[in-house]
């Protein structure tokens, strides 16, 4: 116990399993094999002071069909190692390290454990066993479990004690910008939302105004970008109602620079394409569904942690009944630009509804704007990483879309063989400079709920990723005390509230870390620019197969329901001039907006909702096409040459549409007249007549399909049944059939009169 060399018992690798506080997460890295004792840590002491003591709160698991009997679990460390390098550090995460743990901090009693049972225990350390550590830092962490007097299972993690109450030199902190993204990937569409736009209602409108979007627009204040430290100070009360936005305003710097290339006029906006309106157009057809109770929880960690950066989707801000102050905007829907780029073809996204002015930075203002009810609103815009690399090409893109500034992740990092250093570099591209903030490899991981190694088995729980992120952090600062620097750290859009309140909470009472706004980083001085920076991004970057079959399947659904929902807008509607004075334009540029958010939002990179709002794309073109339908007929019976066939088309759309209807039979011999035209009226029915010709009595089926005014089909298709009787109905049909009884009398006459030949 006191030397555990090399770490390499059987046990080593498999001393956790996944979970904090009690319960499993999804993390796969360092899971524990199911046939082997395991140990969990569910809670611990993240910064140990003069005065906070030391408490570790663990899970025994016993998965094995054996019987364990009473046994302890101890806790011990080296109160006088110190972590020269990131090696050392990583290898005793990872249980490889020959670093002897002598200090006993604690231990516990471990009742009989039954197979399959677990038990949690906790450690204490009182301040006699702290008082053996006499310098700051991380120290290596064993969890020993004895069962008699048999080694059962060992776990790897850290204790970092801060500098508070110890005789060290006080060195200056290491800036540290923690980021949490809202993005919601959990977007539902509003059936009954759009059924009533469908059915002419006002849930949207289409000239993209904020005025016009009262409706959908959620109640809340704005950000204050002005504030010296960029931080937000939300409160529920401060953000209940639209009218309190006078103290928007913009952040100086690199952030009023992003703002200057992207803020247009509103004229500019009113005038802009039905594209460029699909985020503010769509009313609340898209929905956070359950998840919006969700993202008001997290967003409420900005009451109690001040300093933590909030970078919104502004869309979900729309979204929230209640929108919070944030510290910056991303992309509209957290739409993918870095896999738009890798895919190389703009052309499929404009056929799919989504061009680059659904997602551009001025876009994304107008939904903020939307959001808040205020036209005046401003904040700092960043584009935010989607699945591929950021690479040259989709910089250049981001910035010709108005994007000043980036947030990247780790590829940007190449500290693996130096110091950690400033999360910001500034690379040149065809379209101007573009400033790129890279969130710190480790740190990162740690924060998004992943371990910084599948064989670093003490980080599958939260509360073991969380020691370790402390423990990293303070060996960072060791490295360099004296040079400054500012990392930057990301939380994943499916961040848990508990691990980001809890990892703030570390943060805080790390005093060896300086929390900072993402003003100070943009504003910092860059660890490379120029052609160095130009090293270290790559030309293009590539999807994988996997990848490239998602974005065309969900690419081709979309493009197939945006031809359903342009045919009908464009080919089906009566665009006569009553129907326009009636407000039929804004109508269906809503019906084109509501397709391009669903369009938006499924193309943000996260499958499920891909699936989700493609389908909903597609229900919104068939709910269109179908609401002008060929009424049911019954069969009809033709007694003569020629007869009538009465087929009606009924439209639920509260615009009138003229539309064309084919009629084509199975026979040669019974047909029909080819095609006949109508308007017909909202909410009504039109009749029209198609004339049916028989040559013989028979049986046919006549096919009625609708076409719009370019002849192109829609709809579903019914069938007629005809059946033609014809009847001798005047004279002249007598006098042939008499004449040809008498052909064949005389015709038989002569067969029996005929004179033979000899030969015969």
């Amino acid at each position: 116990m006191a030397d555990e060399g090399d770490g390499t018992s059987a046990d080593t690798t498999d001393v956790t399993r996944n979970g904090t506080n009690g319960t499993s997460d999804d993390t796969s890295d360092g899971t524990a094999a199911s046939d082997a004792v395991t140990i969990t840590i569910d809670a611990a002491t993240p910064v140990v002071t003069s005065s906070s003591g030391y408490s570790l709160k663990a899970t025994i698991s016993n998965p094995t069909s054996k019987k364990l009997s009473a046994g302890t679990l101890t806790a011990t460390t080296n109160a006088r190692f110190t972590f020269f390098s990131r090696t050392d550090i990583q290898e005793w995460a990872e249980g490889t390290a020959a670093i002897p743990a002598m200090d006993v901090l604690g231990s516990v009693d471990v009742p009989e454990l039954a197979p399959n049972a677990t038990k949690q225990v906790t450690v204490t350390a009182d301040q006699q066993a702290l008082s053996q550590i006499v310098s700051w830092g991380p120290k290596p962490l064993a969890l020993v479990y004895m069962s008699g007097d048999t080694l059962v299972a060992q776990a790897h993690s850290f204790l970092t004690r801060s500098s508070d109450g110890l005789n060290n030199v006080s060195t200056p902190a290491m800036n540290l910008t923690v980021v949490l993204p809202i993005a919601s990937t959990a977007w539902e569409s509003d059936e009954q939302a759009v059924s009533t736009l469908v059915d002419g209602g006002t849930g949207t409108s289409g000239d993209g105004s904020s005025e016009n979007q009262s409706g959908s627009a959620a109640n809340g204040g704005t950000t204050e970008g002005d504030e010296s430290n960029g931080t937000s100070n939300s409160d529920s009360d401060d953000t209940s109602d639209k009218d309190k936005t006078d103290d928007a305003g913009t952040n100086d710097g690199q952030q009023s620079e992003t703002q200057s290339e992207t803020t247009q006029s509103d004229g500019k906006q009113q005038s802009s394409t039905d594209d460029a309106k699909t985020s503010a157009a769509a009313g609340d057809t898209v929905t956070l569904g359950d998840d919006e109770q969700l993202e008001r929880t997290r967003l409420q960690l900005i009451t109690k942690h001040p300093k933590l950066q909030v970078v919104a989707d502004p869309t979900t801000l729309d979204a929230m009944a209640m929108p919070p102050k944030v510290n910056g905007l991303m992309q509209p829907a957290g739409f993918d630009i870095t896999t738009y780029s890798a895919y190389g073809d703009a052309s499929s996204y404009q056929s799919a509804g989504v061009s680059t002015k659904s997602w551009n930075a001025d876009a994304a203002l107008s939904d903020y704007r939307s959001a808040l009810g205020d036209r005046s609103a401003s904040n700092a815009i960043y584009a935010w990483q989607g699945d591929a690399a950021w690479s040259l090409t989709s910089l250049t893109e981001a910035k010709r879309q108005g994007y000043s500034t980036v947030i990247a992740d780790h590829e940007f990092d190449n500290s693996d063989d130096s110091t950690v250093h400033t999360g910001k570099i500034v690379v040149p591209t065809e379209a101007g400079d573009v400033t790129v903030l890279t969130e710190q490899r480790e740190l990162s991981r740690l924060a998004q709920g992943k371990a910084t190694s599948a064989d670093a088995a003490g980080e599958a729980s939260a509360a073991g990723r969380l020691a370790r992120f402390v423990a990293q952090s303070a060996f960072y600062q060791m490295e360099q005390p004296y040079t400054s620097r500012n990392l930057l750290v990301c939380f994943g859009t499916d961040a848990d509230t508990a691990m980001i309140d809890a990892l703030m909470n570390a943060v805080e009472q790390s005093p060896w870390l300086e929390l900072t706004d993402l003003d100070t980083l943009s504003q910092a001085d860059a660890y490379a620019s120029g052609d160095d920076a130009l090293q270290i991004v790559q030309n293009d970057a590539t999807l994988s197969n996997a990848q490239t079959q998602q974005v065309q399947q969900t690419l081709a659904s979309l493009t197939a329901s945006r031809n359903g929902v342009t045919q009908f807008v464009s080919s089906i509607v009566t665009d006569d001039k009553s129907a326009q004075r009636s407000g039929l334009k804004e109508w269906t540029d809503s019906l084109l907006a509501v397709h391009s958010r669903f369009a938006l939002h499924a193309l943000s990179g996260d499958e499920t909702t891909a699936e989700h709002m493609a389908n909903s794309a597609a229900g919104l073109a068939t709910q269109l096409l179908g609401g002008v339908a060929i009424a049911p007929s019954e069969a009809v019976t033709v007694v003569s040459e020629t007869a009538k066939m009465m087929v009606t088309v009924s439209n639920q759309h509260p615009y009138p549409v003229h539309v064309k209807v084919s009629s084509i039979t199975d026979s040669p011999e019974i047909v029909t007249s080819r095609i006949a035209e109508t308007d017909v009226p909202a909410h009504g029915e039109a009749q029209v007549t198609f004339t049916i010709r028989v040559a013989t009595s028979g049986k046919a089926n006549a096919t009625i399909s609708l076409q719009d005014r370019d002849g192109h089909p829609f709809g579903s298709a019914q069938t007629t049944a005809i059946t033609s009787v014809l009847r001798i109905s005047d004279m002249s049909g007598f006098v042939i059939i008499g004449f040809a009884i008498l052909l064949g009398l005389l015709g038989l006459w002569r067969q029996f009169h005929r004179k033979k030949d000899p030969d015969e």
